[in-house]
């Protein structure tokens, strides 16, 4: 055998080897890539849904049922329940509508187009086009909403648009935050806006 076919030889084998080695390692990479994204289903899927919130006027004794008033109301078209998960939560992916009462019993609504309900941590996050109509005819709407159920406290870091066609005010800005009966509202930044004021005097 001649020094050039050994070198053939030689070279085939080489390529071969590396050519071997490197579909092995590809392989082994997109296994452990599909290995390390698990993907998640529902332990639930819920269709035309309606889940209503109470609280208990008094505190509640083992035999006793109590008075309980409404404090909310949400509705959609779907709801996913990944309540199974070390950090549980419910995704409402074709948006939601939640219906608020205060003390009075006066109902404003929140609107939007997704939805999250962390369990755990007793957080509502809403997404897309949020709106929230106010019990008294004000409006605010932005991109994404946080409501504490804790603290009953609800608070937004994107820009707003807030109006109050009754007074006339208009206001843009970006964060802000509130309580569930809209009586207390901290505008953290505020930019262009207006309010009409009425100086017409009686005669």
């Amino acid at each position: 055998m001649t020094k050039k076919s050994l070198y053939n030889i030689k070279s085939i084998v080489v390529v071969c080897t590396m050519t071997m080695l490197f579909f092995a390692c590809s392989s082994d990479y997109k296994r452990v890539g599909a290995d390390a994204k698990k993907n998640l289903y529902p332990q639930g899927i819920a269709e035309d849904y309606k889940l209503v919130y109470t609280e208990t006027l008094d505190p509640l004794r083992s035999t006793s049922t109590g008075d309980s008033k409404k404090i909310a109301i949400l509705t959609g078209a779907v709801s996913e329940d990944y309540e199974n998960l070390e950090f549980p939560y419910r995704t409402f992916p074709k948006g939601l509508k939640v219906e608020f009462f205060d003390k009075e019993g006066n109902k404003s609504i929140i609107l939007a187009d997704y939805g999250i309900i962390y369990s755990g941590t007793n957080l509502i996050d809403l997404q897309g086009n949020v709106v929230i109509e106010m019990q008294d005819g004000k409006t605010l709407e932005t991109t994404q909403l946080y409501y504490d159920q804790a603290t009953q406290w609800i608070f937004t870091q994107e820009k707003f648009k807030f109006s109050d066609d009754i007074d006339g005010t208009l206001i843009y800005g970006k964060g802000m935050d509130f309580n569930r009966d809209f009586t207390i509202l901290n505008a953290h930044k505020t930019g262009d806006g207006y309010k009409i004021i009425n100086d017409k005097l009686d005669d």
